[in-house]
């Protein structure tokens, strides 16, 4: 099988505390069916149909998702509107519940933004460019951000190409000076910084410009 590169545009997220004690295994199949729910209506909010999309990818505690390149889908998207419609849906979907099941039940997000060139062998997707992703998305100071943010449902961290490519620019909606480098992956001998943010838990908010992080 030939090995080649396609590029896409890459999310993932995570759920906080998902092997917590009291989550039992109902409450995170509860958990797995609402990330998804909620993620599919941020990509539609957003306008990302499945048609732009491979597949989502399950990882257990979270997903994976794999957006095309196409012009009616460009990388601004994937910051505003998605992150806003989901920063919304989690917050009233937490006020929705009783607070004796807050404690299982409450759901908190990491979320990282990368791109780049992946590869698929028919039995999943791998490649560098995954590899940063996830270790972005699994370190343990982007964990920390999201402990300190009590107040907020997700952290995001996007790569240094996001950033530079997109963020700084501060398209409509994006603050380029609310994300703050907190820290450094390595990855096949590289070293990649972490942009992190805190978007504020506002309920409607389409454009936005969220607060920065407190210093991990």
């Amino acid at each position: 099988m030939r090995c080649v590169p396609l590029h896409r545009s890459i999310v993932a997220i995570d759920i906080e505390r998902s092997t917590a004690p009291g989550r039992t295994n109902p409450i995170r199949a509860e958990l797995r069916d609402e990330v998804y729910r909620l993620l599919g209506e941020a990509l539609r909010t957003a306008g990302i149909a499945d048609r732009h999309c491979d597949p989502p990818t399950d990882r257990g505690d979270g997903v994976l998702v794999l957006v095309h390149p196409a012009d009616d889908v460009p990388k601004t998207l994937l910051l505003n509107p998605l992150i806003p419609a989901l920063v919304s849906q989690l917050a009233q979907r937490n006020a929705s519940l009783d607070c004796a099941e807050r404690g299982r039940r409450e759901m908190r997000l990491r979320v990282v933004v990368h791109a780049g060139e992946v590869h698929s062998d028919g039995k999943g997707y791998f490649g560098e460019a995954l590899d940063v992703a996830f270790r972005l998305l699994d370190a343990p100071k982007l964990k920390g951000c999201l402990r300190q943010a009590v107040a907020a449902p997700l952290v995001l961290v996007v790569s240094e190409d996001i950033y530079w490519s997109i963020v700084r620019h501060e398209y409509e909606g994006i603050a380029g000076d609310t994300f703050e480098p907190k820290f450094r992956v390595t990855v096949a001998g590289r070293r990649h910084r972490g942009w992190v943010h805190v978007p504020p838990p506002a309920r409607h908010a389409v454009l936005y410009r969220p607060t920065p992080v407190m210093a991990a």
